[in-house]
């Protein structure tokens, strides 16, 4: 199920020589992503170092394109979860179904090469000046899932509500700048 609350990104995923186990990165930490584009303004966003600090990540599947069963699972031990300095670490055991020992092969054929993470926000700032969301609590881990596509027209959805927020405020704040600067004018009779 995707609801409002639910976020999308892409990261990169690899298959190891050994066994069928992929590992990769469902999210990098402190490294800003342009994920909107408005007026030629970049809209960006980063998750912060400490956003994974609280997140409930007890029961995590993998999937492919955040659809169809489960390929591995956190809660059974053929998906783990760790958060190091570069971000969210992720690690499978794609051996134990039909679909994941598929998806296992289409990763190893290089034909899949991207993961993607499903989340809800628990904390964020927005820096109007950079334009930049800083993501600084993940509330919840739905999801890590290997993706043909990378999820970020799934993300620019959800991110563009935010962001195409931002820019209508910024909008209407230049306007009524100008309109005071206009008014002024016209009251007092000399340039501001």
């Amino acid at each position: 199920m995707i609801s409002k609350d639910r976020q999308y990104r892409s990261f990169e995923v690899r298959a190891e020589p050994e066994g069928m186990v992929v590992e990769g990165y469902a999210a990098v930490l402190d490294s800003p992503a342009v994920m909107y584009e408005i007026d030629g303004l970049e809209y960006k966003e980063v998750i912060d170092r400490r956003a994974f600090d609280m997140a409930q990540m007890h029961d995590v599947v993998m999937n492919f394109d955040h659809t169809g069963k489960p390929v591995a699972r956190t809660k059974n031990g053929t998906l783990s979860l760790c958060v190091d300095d570069h971000g969210l670490r992720v690690r499978a055991d794609l051996s134990t179904t039909q679909e994941s020992r598929s998806l296992f092969e289409e990763i190893k054929a290089g034909l899949i090469d991207k993961m993607s993470f499903a989340f809800s926000v628990k904390d964020q700032e927005y820096d109007r000046n950079t334009r930049t969301r800083r993501i600084t609590g993940i509330k919840r881990v739905y999801d890590v899932a290997a993706v043909s596509v990378p999820a970020y027209d799934t993300t620019s959805i959800m991110a563009r509500s935010f962001f195409e927020a931002e820019a209508e405020k910024e909008r209407a704040e230049a306007r009524a700048a100008l309109e005071l600067a206009l008014a002024r004018y016209d009251y007092e009779g000399v340039k501001t």
